[in-house]
């Protein structure tokens, strides 16, 4: 198994996510549309409930928001599960480049590089409505009014908490339980991403899919307090001050596991995230993090996604050397 994760890892760096190929990500996405639809008959009294629960349909849409949860990352370990037995079953080699295809499409190490550096490019070339608009691809905050420093903030902000849900989680799941919980653990991160917002839509239907989302990047984004201040000093930053910082400060952030990453390469780089960002006009302050040693300019860009690689490289090899 080990072989087969450091193949798929040599291949996102390689060839990152070509939109031609199938991802499993749009399945799970397509099965989450066709799922929350009927799930969501029971909270307007479709189904058949207990009188106790009808004066209570916040608890209603929890529980259909379960639902969708147990169905979509069971069926998404179980696809994975079969089809690799399947292909192993017809030839090992088979059940080797079809564990090997599906890790490699839920790795985001090339693409993090690529969609942030595009950002960077139109920066350096003081193109800042493309700036915004390529920003505006990777984020779910306003982007329309951000100044440089802005954007390169939110930039920043963006690998620090990629690292984490793109790439350390997907390379932990698939070392413990390989290509099959690793495909679950990117439906845990789908079913977040899709609906576990806190808007009056989504606030109980999708508050199981956050929780299991916040629940399954504990370990990894703790295991980043290691990972990430040893790859700031490999980078040539301060990897003493990113310990230092990712202690004091990893906690701040609403986000218990994206916080510690934040805080991590902010320490790095001697700059400070967090403030006042808007999402779908709405203000939301979040806590300040790191020191504002150095004001944010485009390469910190650069910097955090090279440090995000060396993080990357050093889980790799500490996770094949453990399990080898």
């Amino acid at each position: 198994m080990a072989i087969e994760i450091m193949l798929a890892y040599i291949l996102d760096l390689f060839f990152g996510d070509p939109r031609w190929l199938p991802h499993p990500v749009r399945g799970i996405g397509w099965m989450i549309n066709k799922l929350e639809p009927p799930l969501r008959k029971c909270c307007r009294g479709h189904l058949s409930v207990p009188y106790s629960l009808e004066r209570a349909p916040e608890k209603i849409e929890r529980i259909a928001g379960i639902l969708l949860v147990i169905l979509v990352v069971g069926v998404s370990w179980y696809l994975g599960f079969i089809t690799i037995k399947l292909a192993y079953s017809m030839n090992r080699y088979l059940g080797s480049i079809i564990s090997i295809l599906i890790i490699y499409t839920l790795l985001a190490v090339k693409d993090l590089d690529v969609e942030s550096t595009r950002v960077y490019h139109s920066l350096e070339q003081k193109d800042i409505i493309s700036a915004r608009k390529k920003l505006s691809l990777i984020v779910g905050r306003d982007t329309d009014n951000l100044e440089d420093k802005e954007i390169v903030r939110a930039t920043v902000e963006t690998v620090a908490e990629n690292i984490v849900d793109g790439v350390i989680s997907p390379l932990f799941y698939a070392f413990i339980g390989g290509a099959p919980l690793a495909l679950a653990y990117k439906a845990v991160s789908t079913l977040d991403s899709m609906v576990g917002y806190k808007n009056e839509k989504y606030k109980d239907f999708g508050w199981a899919s956050a929780k299991l989302d916040t629940l399954a990047n504990f370990i990894p984004a703790r295991l980043c307090i290691i990972f990430l201040p040893l790859a700031g000093l490999l980078a040539g930053k301060d990897g003493l001050s990113s310990w230092r910082i990712t202690r004091r400060d990893g906690g701040k952030n609403p986000s218990l596991n994206s916080g510690i990453a934040e805080a991590a390469i902010a320490g790095a780089l001697g700059v400070q995230l967090g403030g006042l960002n808007f999402y779908n006009s709405v203000s939301v302050l979040k806590p300040l993090i790191g020191d504002n040693l150095k004001a944010l300019e485009p390469r910190h860009i650069r910097e955090s996604i090279r440090i995000s690689y060396i993080c990357s490289a050093l889980f790799l090899i500490s996770g094949v050397f453990l399990i080898a």
